[in-house]
């Protein structure tokens, strides 16, 4: 697997989506197919041992990877979404980012009891969103495997929000 430099493949993007935001803009490498493939190769490699019953994709972009992994680990895929956008009965958690507060919802059958899981996320920032993920897992009794994020803004510590839980980041920004 030849060895590309990932982050080069990210456009950064001032002012988005409001003044004094810097938005790491992921489509550019994603049009990229051998960054995309490369990047699934070694996901599917890191978490491929670990005996993931379901794979927690995060609206939006955390459904591209989710998607790919959970076909490549043999697990089944769950989204977490914005509320009202789930058909079935959920459960939904409110929680404050970067820029702002929103909120989230996951469906109440998505996940077993004791069920291993891995949430996935295009970006880690200050960890509201992960952390708010996590409290859906746990209140569905899902067992955390691991979170997996394409970039880290370790500024932010984000991390320090997921305590406890394996974290990994394919790009890290100071």
């Amino acid at each position: 697997m030849a060895s590309l430099d990932y982050r080069s493949l990210i456009r950064e993007v001032p002012d988005f989506p409001k003044p004094g935001i810097l938005f790491y803009d992921i489509t550019t490498l994603l049009k990229n197919s051998d960054a995309v493939r490369n990047l699934a190769d070694e996901l599917t490699e890191r978490y491929q041992g670990l005996r993931v019953g379901k794979v927690v994709g995060i609206e939006s972009r955390g459904f591209i990877f989710g998607g790919i992994l959970s076909a490549r680990l043999g697990a089944g895929f769950v989204p977490v979404r914005k509320p009202g956008k789930l058909p079935a009965d959920c459960y939904e958690v409110k929680y404050s980012l970067e820029y702002g507060a929103n909120s989230l919802a996951i469906h109440r059958d998505a996940i077993e009891i004791g069920e291993r899981v891995l949430i996935v996320d295009d970006l880690l920032a200050t960890g509201g969103t992960a952390g708010a993920t996590v409290n859906l897992v746990r209140q569905l009794g899902g067992e955390i495997v691991g979170l997996d994020f394409l970039v880290e803004l370790r500024s932010l510590n984000g991390r320090e929000r997921l305590a406890g839980y394996a974290v990994h980041s394919t790009i890290v920004y100071p």
